[in-house]
């Protein structure tokens, strides 16, 4: 086993990675913009049927963790998972539980 001082900085990064997943809204979220390769704020509401208030806030926290990043196109902004390590991680969870 490797020690904690030598991996520290990999180690606070990717607990970190973890805390902004670890919300259940944030993981679906996540992996909805993986699977369409990129969503708006009003389709995410509409799959996830809660207020865009609180997509936004979920979307935030997700920007500013480093995992998505949203481009404007026009009024609207959509919304990609940026971070690979993110998508990996995200696809095999997925990949084993549906």
């Amino acid at each position: 086993m490797n020690n904690f001082k030598d991996n520290e900085k990999i180690m606070i990064e990717y607990a970190e990675m973890l805390k902004a997943l670890a919300h259940p809204v944030r993981l679906c979220i996540v992996h909805g913009l993986i699977n369409c390769d990129g969503s708006n704020v009003s389709n995410i509401q509409n799959c996830l049927n809660m207020p865009q208030s609180t997509i936004s806030q979920h979307l935030s926290k997700l920007r500013s963790y480093g995992i998505i990043t949203g481009e404007r196109n026009g009024l609207e902004i959509i919304y990609k998972v940026s971070n690979d390590k993110v998508k990996a991680l995200v696809e095999a969870i997925f990949n084993e539980n549906i």
